[in-house]
């Protein structure tokens, strides 16, 4: 799907046709939207389909004629029928008459709200890319937040009883937080170099929208470092609560079989075809068998219990 915007008296409107200063936005792009947009721009292909990688790595590369910024930008899945949350690549090319987003979905950081638009010119392209990357930290923060409530809600759960899914459930925050950790990086690293690009000029009032989009994007990235290694370490904590749940188990059965074991060898001797068993001619020989074997099995128990082993 091609979309393109043009900011025209203060208002961002859609229009029909390519023009000079307008947004062009390629969201799952046919192959015939791509190859009109890079013949009328002169993008080359690699450059063009980069963001279509779901593997691309933020970066920034420079041609004659363009610039592509190409940044990871959080995302939710579904799986399982569930949300997961996930990052995918954002490709911003700084042609000279026009700005180009490519994306492989939808994301809201692209859909500005009426308020936002008021604030948007598509005929400054510097200005608009900095909002661009202002909005996406923002939307890092905003999936933080969730992903910090979703844990807090995980760990009542997980206090009254560990169970697999919910144990699953935060496995896959840590994983997503581990996404967004590595994403906001590499992210912090494009912004590093934008902030030294010559190919890029920007007027001195961008430089506070500058300022606020490394701000924005080191708290996210600081954020989800922390969010991980709250985390990890619930998840290291759970397993130590799993294995010495599994110990006391285990040390239980292992006692209670040694207790049931004595009478069950002192019936085995009594129920031996042999002569001379104590009492084998007394008619109080099964009571007597029953209650030795009751005070024996007792006997072990009160052994066991001394010494705190159960």
């Amino acid at each position: 799907m091609i979309k393109i915007y043009l900011t025209s008296k203060g208002v961002m409107e859609n229009i029909e046709d390519f023009q000079k200063g307008c947004w062009v936005n390629l969201v799952h792009p046919t192959e015939k939207e791509l190859q009109e947009v890079e013949d009328r721009y002169g993008i080359e292909p690699d450059d063009m389909r980069a963001a279509l990688d779901e593997e691309e790595t933020s970066r920034i590369t420079r041609e004659d004629n363009y610039t592509l910024i190409l940044v990871d930008i959080p995302a939710i899945e579904e799986k399982n029928g569930k949300d997961r949350f996930i990052t995918l690549p954002l490709g911003i090319i700084m042609a000279k008459d026009a700005i180009i987003t490519v994306c492989l979905e939808s994301t809201p950081i692209l859909n500005f709200n009426s308020r936002a638009k008021k604030t948007l010119d598509t005929k400054q392209k510097n200005r608009f890319l900095l909002q661009i990357l202002l909005e996406n930290a923002k939307m890092y923060l905003k999936n933080l937040r969730q992903i910090n409530k979703q844990s807090e809600q995980l760990e009542i759960v997980l206090h009254h009883s560990i169970e697999n899914p919910a144990l699953l459930e935060m496995m896959e925050l840590g994983r997503s937080l581990l996404y967004f950790t590595t994403s906001l990086k590499g992210n912090n690293a494009v912004l590093e170099k934008l902030t030294k690009s010559s190919s890029i000029t920007r007027l001195e009032e961008d430089e506070d929208l500058l300022e606020d989009v490394i701000i924005e994007s080191k708290q996210a990235s600081e954020m989800a470092d922390t969010y991980s290694g709250v985390i990890n370490g619930m998840m290291d904590a759970y397993s130590s609560v799993i294995s010495n749940n599994m110990n006391v188990v285990q040390k239980f059965i292992a006692i209670a079989a040694i207790i049931i074991t004595i009478p069950s060898l002192i019936f085995d001797a009594y129920g031996m075809n042999i002569d001379g068993v104590p009492f084998e001619n007394s008619p109080l020989a099964f009571p007597f068998v029953i209650v030795f074997a009751f005070v024996a099995s007792l006997c072990v128990y009160q052994y066991f219990k001394h010494k705190k082993m159960f």
